[in-house]
């Protein structure tokens, strides 16, 4: 499959993203934006749910980093579109540029977009860019302090997933410190906890995904 490559384009504004959002609406197409530091594992996790989901919906992948065609390449294989937006040093991808990307998808035979944003906690979670919900990936082994440093992300996040949690054990990780300071950000925030490299938590993972996809299918 063909990786087609564009440039982001920093003009965004919430304008673009409301009309990102009516048309996916009236396309009825699910739209999620996977947030992460760098390491966290979103691509890894993006292979293992291609896995589970391939032949069941029509997927289309957005691919957002600073360089490097990488990570793209590594979903190449599962067969769907998917285009890079290079930031070039942007920090997150904006609105105007995911509508681009749009134009390059048979959007009528698309059932899900995946948008890996640009590995960072901070700048994607203040750009809105027509999604349906943001998700925020997180590893064990950044720490149990990040929802306290990166609130932002927390309060707008839809769902957290936890990864690498078989590594816990050889982590200071503080799981009650955590869940605390996630509640008290956003207590309506579901957790998932992860370990994609061994399919641990994917199941809810997949499940939570089919019912938005329900949901907007109506």
């Amino acid at each position: 499959m063909e990786i087609k490559v564009m440039k982001n384009i920093l003009n965004s504004n919430q304008d673009k993203a409301n009309e990102i959002k009516d048309y996916l609406k009236e396309k009825k197409v699910l739209m999620v934006n996977l947030i992460g530091s760098p390491g966290a594992g979103k691509t890894t996790l993006l292979e293992k749910t291609l896995e589970h989901l391939k032949g069941k919906y029509s997927i289309a992948i957005i691919e957002g980093d600073v360089a490097t065609d990488r990570d793209a390449r590594r979903l190449q294989k599962y067969g769907c579109p998917i285009v890079l937006i290079n930031t070039d040093g942007a920090c997150h991808l904006e609105s105007i540029s995911i509508q681009n990307a749009l134009h390059e998808f048979d959007i009528d035979s698309v059932d899900i977009i995946f948008v890996e944003n640009v590995g960072n906690l901070v700048c994607p979670a203040e750009f809105d860019i027509g999604e349906f919900s943001k998700i925020a990936v997180l590893s064990v082994t950044e720490g149990d302090d990040k929802p306290e440093k990166y609130p932002l992300l927390f309060r707008e996040a839809k769902l957290l997933l936890l990864n690498k949690v078989d590594l816990m054990q050889f982590t200071d990780f503080d799981k009650e410190s955590f869940s605390k300071d996630v509640q008290t950000l956003n207590g309506q925030l579901p957790v998932i906890e992860l370990a994609c490299r061994n399919n641990e938590g994917i199941e809810p993972w997949i499940n939570w995904l089919e019912e938005q996809v329900t949901k907007i299918k109506g």
